[in-house]
């Protein structure tokens, strides 16, 4: 049986109650100096680095660092603020704040470069995840290396102080904690820059697995975008009735899905047990909707299943099972409620009562709600089952298979719903909010960024969401237009037998573009070291390091070379098209020696063929006998593919379309 699951949920929400208490205390009792401000901290070099904290109204906060005593007083809010520097690289050194009340002494800063390292979780897989991680794990005794993660954390509102300390780099604390410990990636491009550049690194990691890049935005930096005014509006509506105390937040629930989605009208709406399914298509669960014809879809979707029962069942109470869902779900079982929940990532597991439950044709209804990302049923076929209990109970009934569905109302017709207590992500500014606004002013060098597997599907909105991003956090940080590296997707899925469209290239084009379109902003592909199966790839090394040489060439002005090939331009040459590249460094080759692959081209018709490609001199010319009159050209244009395009410094090419939009 499956009842510890049901267990397992109760614990869970005991524990973002227990949560949510917790934080609202420290809401209520901030810190005399803010924790990002401890012992092991990299400060910034060469900047005006802000030290600050809270105390009484009026309070005068001295700060004492190496030659240099500020002081400052405590504003009307309790918020004090004092500025030093700039001083160069080096350490350790000693930092004292002291009011007439209270002295804090911290010992072992460095001053260094302090770099953001955020996106999902191909940001957050740790060490002991990745690849080689016992050698690499062994080898992480890095004094000059300081690690710090911000803890998971939705808000409705932007917070000022953060959970969390500094840690030295040494094996022990770089294993530390969930999913293989701290960020592989961030990790392997710290270390890069420290080898290199010879100074103290400072690593913040704030990242959360799975996670839409509009989570990440202020409310204020969503605003040049226009696709999420209504959604911002919500949440600040939402936000205001939680400062009021004000509760029942599935009252409001019930009533969004009365007033805009149409399966909810009545009392039952497309609950009733009795219900023409006459319009209703068929979609095979379980399996997220956007593979089973709706694409790019956020909004409620209906699900009916009829399970016919033998008379063994009559009356009988079950545990109905339907494996995790994405994101919100409300399950009806011959029109009675049997459950709730919302949380994205958690099966669900609900008690069907004695007295329900009949012999012959039984109705099962589950109302979806997805707010972003992914929706659906997305389980594995043996998590979906209606299993009886008691005293000789019969066998376990799948509900695997062929299930109706109907969608009742897409989220961009309607106002938004009410945002899901304290265990969504998947909501605009949470993140933001929760994980980003902590930090603020905390004086950086740069930042690093691996986000995009969530947002596929959405490449033009993502073209201009990102850059929102970039821009809301330089104007927040106030330290300039500082550097940020994007982290390009990696392969993922099976290798497509036809060339033609594809939503994750478009999404790798969108990040490239932002690189193009954004200052001081830069790509690293890892186009070629993704996994067919696996959309964590292990080799997250050549991933910190690639980013490390997008920071070295243009935050640094180190003359490397930090890119490989580059899309520049196309001339038509009779029945060939010759492609000029940037970024071409000593040569571009085949790395592995063989035939080029992964080139498509196209006619006037737009009809795609696997295209040969050769390389003379810089640039590259692609034809293909199925296309005699060729007008565009593409490169590693699929979600996945084996690539063997790379420049001589063993950088590989970055994915291109000739025939995109307007650059």
């Amino acid at each position: 049986m499956k009842l510890l699951t049901v267990v397992i949920l109760v614990l869970a929400a005991v524990a973002a109650v227990a949560a949510t208490v917790r934080a609202a205390t420290a809401k209520a009792a901030k810190p005399f100096l803010h924790p990002l401000f401890c012992d092991h901290a990299v400060l910034q070099r060469d900047a005006r680095v802000p030290i600050w904290g809270w105390a009484p109204k009026g309070t005068k906060v001295t700060v004492k660092f190496q030659s240099l005593e500020t002081s400052t007083k405590a504003d009307a809010k309790g918020r004090w603020q004092a500025v030093i520097g700039p001083f160069p690289a080096g350490g350790p050194y000693e930092l004292e704040v002291a009011s007439a009340t209270k002295t804090v002494k911290l010992s072992d800063l460095m001053l260094g470069d302090v770099w953001i390292c955020s996106g999902q979780s191909n940001m957050e897989q740790g060490i002991g995840a990745a690849g080689n991680p016992e050698r690499e794990i062994a080898a992480a005794n890095y004094p000059g290396i300081r690690l710090f993660t911000v803890p998971k954390r939705i808000e409705f509102e932007p917070q000022e102080t953060v959970d969390g300390s500094w840690a030295v780099c040494t094996p022990e604390t770089i294993a530390k904690d969930g999913w293989g410990g701290f960020s592989a990636a961030a990790y392997y491009f710290g270390r890069r820059l420290h080898q290199d550049l010879k100074v103290p690194v400072g690593l913040i990691h704030t990242s959360w697995g799975g996670t839409i890049a509009e989570a990440w935005v202020s409310a204020g930096g969503l605003k040049p975008v226009g696709d999420f005014d209504k959604a911002v509006a919500g949440l600040g509506a939402e936000a205001k009735e939680r400062r009021k105390g004000l509760g029942g937040y599935w009252p409001r629930m019930q009533k969004w899905y009365a007033e805009s989605d149409p399966g909810s009208k009545g009392k039952l709406g497309w609950a009733a047990a009795a219900l023409d399914l006459a319009e209703w298509k068929t979609m095979a669960l379980p399996t997220k909707w956007e593979d089973a014809g709706l694409p790019d879809f956020d909004g409620v979707v209906w699900f009916r299943l009829e399970v016919d029962l033998p008379a063994g069942w009559a009356g009988r109470a079950a545990i109905l099972h339907l494996g995790p869902i994405d994101d919100r779900d409300t399950t009806w079982v011959n029109g009675k409620l049997v459950g709730h929940l919302d949380m994205y990532n958690a099966p669900r597991d609900y008690e069907v009562p004695q007295g329900v439950l009949k012999a012959g044709k039984n109705e099962i209804a589950v109302r979806v709600l997805d707010t972003g990302g992914a929706g659906g049923l997305w389980g594995k076929p043996e998590d979906m089952t209606l299993e009886a209990t008691g005293e000789s109970a019969p066998g376990a009934v799948s509900l695997a298979g062929a299930w109706r569905y109907r969608v009742g109302v897409a989220l961009g017709d309607v106002a938004p719903p009410p945002a899901a207590d304290a265990n969504n992500p998947h909501v605009v500014t949470v993140l933001y909010n929760g994980m980003v606004a902590p930090l603020i002013p905390f004086a950086i060098k740069g930042a690093i960024w691996y986000q995009g597997e969530s947002n596929v599907g959405r490449a033009p909105q993502y073209r201009r969401l990102l850059a929102a991003l970039i821009r809301d956090w330089r104007a927040r940080f106030g330290v300039g237009d500082f550097g940020f590296y994007i982290v390009q997707l990696a392969g993922f899925g099976d290798p497509r037998p036809e060339a033609g469209d594809d939503s994750w290239a478009e999404l790798r084009e969108a990040q490239w573009l932002v690189s193009r379109e954004v200052p001081a902003t830069g790509l690293a592909t890892a186009i070629d070291i993704g996994e067919s199966k696996d959309i964590h790839p292990k080799n997250k090394q050549d991933v910190g390091a690639r980013l490390a040489l997008a920071a070295e060439a243009l935050t640094y002005g180190m003359k490397v070379e930090a890119s490989g090939p580059s899309f520049r331009g196309m001339k038509k040459e009779g029945a060939a098209i010759r492609i000029e590249f940037d970024h071409v460094g000593g040569g571009l080759i085949a790395m592995d020696g063989k035939p080029l692959a992964g080139f498509s081209i196209a006619g006037a018709d737009g009809k795609w063929a696997w295209g040969d490609a050769r390389i003379d001199g810089e640039t590259l010319v692609v034809s293909s006998p199925k296309v005699p009159d060729p007008v565009a050209v593409r490169y590693a244009w699929t979600a996945f593919m084996e690539c063997n395009f790379y420049s001589k410094e063993g950088l590989p090419a970055l994915p291109f379309r000739t025939d995109a939009p307007a650059r």
